[in-house]
């Protein structure tokens, strides 16, 4: 008992709602070995989101800003009577005012993941940050090669299980290719996409071909993937399944396209399949062609080697004293 609170192994976890922000949160969660409690919560307005990078630099730590959304802790909207998770962890910058003033109420201390800009850094007890947002040298940053991906095995093993039930796969080697989409550091013009899938034919003639789209995928790069003989196709418009772990964990090799630094990030890390990035991002400097030339520095892209951040997990335990 700590000043007439009860301590959890469990961490709190703070949601933006984003499932990519999220999932790192819970990523994060799992690397620590720690259970976790999910609460959403949001700014009242975009003005108290603004007010937060002032008062923050002032040492002004304020709930007023900020809300549990409905229904968290089981629909009561705010913690119990007594509440004290192992640590409060939050990613994107929704949740870093919101961790950080939670943590320091409960007396706990407080991890983030991604580079939390605009805030005061020295006042968080941990930071994850991809080497690609440029975080600066503090002691209490650590650097991660790639975004926050949950190395788990049954989940592979379920996907894989889900997409084999749909598709049989036959005893050649598979490759799969996974389309993005558009951003504002990258395109993804049907003639380069047209292009690069005939390469892609062309240098794997002896094996089996899957591809899937995603979400951002625009309508004409949809029909350019439609124009090749796959033996295994997704069009996300249409059909909502998720064959992503199966093709991490089952294909020979993987394509990705550039734009997405979640789904490079999670192909560099799980799996034993190389990695091959389909470079459609547009010229000049960009985090997203930082975190591809890394990639390929490190041996991650254009290549079989995998991520492993068990020694930035150690020194984030520390700073966390988990």
């Amino acid at each position: 008992m700590t000043g007439g609170r009860r301590a959890m192994t469990k961490v709190l976890i703070l949601t933006d709602g984003k499932a990519g922000h999220e999932n790192q949160s819970r990523a994060f969660a799992g690397a620590l070995g720690r259970g976790c409690e999910i609460a959403a919560v949001r700014f009242k307005s975009k003005f108290h989101k603004a007010l937060s990078y002032c008062f923050d630099r002032l040492g002004v730590r304020s709930e007023a800003l900020w809300e549990f959304a409905p229904g968290t802790f089981s629909g009561a909207g705010r913690p119990p009577a007594g509440f004290k998770p192992a640590a409060v962890l939050g990613t994107g910058s929704g949740t870093f005012y919101a961790a950080k003033t939670l943590a320091k109420r409960l007396g706990v201390k407080c991890g983030v993941v991604l580079h939390p800009r605009g805030y005061d850094l020295a006042s968080f007890d941990c930071i994850l940050a991809p080497s690609f947002d440029n975080p600066p040298r503090r002691g209490n940053i650590v650097e991660t090669p790639a975004n926050l991906v949950a190395v788990d095995p049954a989940f592979y093993e379920a996907g894989a299980a889900a997409f084999t039930a749909r598709h049989a796969p036959s005893a050649r080697p598979a490759v799969a290719v996974v389309v993005g989409g558009p951003n504002k550091c990258a395109a993804l013009e049907p003639g380069w996409l047209k292009a690069e899938l005939a390469r892609v034919f062309a240098e794997t003639t002896d094996c089996e071909h899957w591809v899937t789209t995603s979400r951002r995928t625009p309508p004409a790069a949809e029909r350019v993937v439609e124009d090749f003989s796959w033996d295994y196709s997704l069009i996300y418009s249409r059909d909502r399944f998720n064959p992503v772990p199966a093709f991490v964990k089952l294909a020979k090799r993987l394509y990705v396209t550039a734009d997405s630094t979640g789904m490079l990030s999670e192909a560099c890390t799980c799996g034993a399949a190389e990695v091959v990035a389909l470079d459609n991002l547009k010229p000049g400097p960009s985090k997203y062609r930082r975190f591809l030339v890394n990639l390929r520095r490190g041996g991650y892209v254009d290549g079989s080697r995998k991520i492993d951040i068990s020694g930035e997990i150690e020194r984030a335990k520390e700073l966390l004293g988990l």
